[in-house]
């Protein structure tokens, strides 16, 4: 059997990818991994047969070991390497690692229609598709004319319900471009949900130089990434899947807690520290943490987000004490600027639960208020540059805060109190 990935990057090879390497049946599930953007990723992978090392890099030491579970990479427009791989009954699971953004939902949660319909038009006119809803919807379609059979589709991005998010792009792009695939798709195509989390950075020159010096191994692309890890699944693989249970990942009936743990609290979390902790000149996580402010800032947000996941208050005290045993890692060289990037589709997932629940229940939480404030002053260029396909809209409002709420929160901009907390909040002020 074989697994599909799209988005060769940093994070899949830290994850994905280090899950299925210590699974025992790994030798039969290779990786065909296809690239979101750069092709460069996989030129360099294929270099190396596919090999690199993972250094694991904790609070003391590292510690690395040669990863092989992918067997072959390719750049996101070999299209006819991604038509062949999903029509062959062989390939048994699709996995994604294409950040929010790539997913193209509109505010609603289904297709941005605006942003699929040069993709859409390609279809129709018989060339390549280059999106993540347009490339599933191709490569499904010779998987049905070549009765493949069942596959799992399996997004590991920081989207609550990723794999029903995923479903629905899908089909509402299939809708447009190829309607009467909709029904095989829904008879065919598991959509499994999954939560994901391990801290890992971009790589630098000198993780390079350690990765090569520890191992004796000449690699280019070496990876780095926390001790730490966690993947938690449900849903149904028709056609099998590797023993990812060996590396500790778990399979569960009802995800939501899980997911809303790791969203809330680690992902807002994250989100707060890149724009208010970028806005006092911090550059990386552990940069911030340490700063007494930032981490009380960290405390009230966790606070707040708390009541919005159901867990027992045990559980949720111990992942806050871990959470910040992992931020201070100054190991683990964990920008600010990577963290904030494509604000406009993180901060509706990982702020709005919470701001939306507080102001329902009668408060304005200051800790939502200020991620939000934090957000609004980095789109008027405070702290971490701004690097986000979607924030065009948001820029040309951000000096008006109820007009950036209008475009954010439609429901919220009209509570007097919010908008002027939000006000009072900013850097402007």
């Amino acid at each position: 059997m074989r697994i599909v990935h799209v988005g060769l990057g940093n994070f899949f090879r830290a994850h994905q990818a280090w899950y299925t390497s210590v699974a025992p049946d790994a030798g039969e599930w290779p990786i065909a991994a296809f690239t979101g953007r750069s092709p460069g990723a996989a030129a360099a992978l294929n270099a190396q047969h596919g090999r690199y090392t993972l250094l694991v890099r904790g609070p003391e030491h590292d510690e690395a070991e040669i990863i092989g579970a992918v067997h072959t990479a390719y750049a996101s427009n070999d299209h006819q390497a991604w038509r062949d791989h999903l029509a062959s009954p062989g390939t048994a699971v699709v996995s994604l690692t294409v950040t929010e953004a790539g997913y193209l939902r509109g505010a609603d949660g289904g297709l941005d229609e605006s942003r699929a319909a040069a993709d859409v038009s390609a279809w129709l006119r018989g060339d390549p598709v280059q999106t993540v809803p347009g490339r599933l919807m191709a490569g499904l379609a010779e998987r049905r004319l070549s009765g493949a059979g069942p596959i799992a589709i399996v997004p590991c991005d920081n989207l609550p319900a990723n794999g029903e998010a995923a479903a629905r792009v899908l089909l509402d792009f299939t809708t447009l471009a190829e309607p009467a695939l909709v029904p095989w798709i829904r008879d065919n195509v598991s959509f499994v949900t999954s939560m994901v989390d391990r801290i890992t950075p971009r790589t630098t020159d000198e993780d390079v130089r350690a990765a090569v010096t520890l191992t004796g191994f000449d690699d280019a692309v070496p990876v780095v990434t926390e001790p730490f890890t966690e993947w938690v699944l449900s849903g149904v693989f028709p056609s099998g899947r590797p023993r990812w249970e060996a590396g500790g990942a778990r399979f569960v009936s009802d995800i939501t807690p899980h997911e809303q743990r790791k969203l809330l609290l680690l992902n807002g979390g994250h989100s707060l520290l890149a724009y208010a902790g970028s806005a006092r000149g911090h550059e990386t996580v552990a940069d911030a943490v340490a700063d007494p402010e930032c981490r009380a800032w960290l405390a009230q947000w966790w606070d707040e987000a708390a009541r919005y996941v159901p867990l027992p208050p045990a559980e949720i005290a111990a992942y806050r004490e871990a959470l910040l045993t992992r931020f201070g890692n100054r190991r683990i060289r964990h920008t600010l600027a990577q963290i904030a990037a494509d604000g406009s589709q993180k901060v509706p997932i990982r702020v709005l639960p919470v701001l939306r629940g507080e102001v329902a229940a009668g408060r304005i939480p200051p800790g939502a208020v200020r991620i939000v404030a934090a957000w609004i002053d980095h789109l008027r260029g405070v702290g971490a540059p701004v690097a986000d396909a979607g924030a065009a809209p948001f820029r040309e409002r951000a000096g008006d805060v109820r007009d950036v709420l209008s475009l954010l929160a439609p429901d919220l901009a009209g509570d007097e109190v919010l908008v002027g907390a939000v006000e009072k909040a900013t850097l402007a002020a």
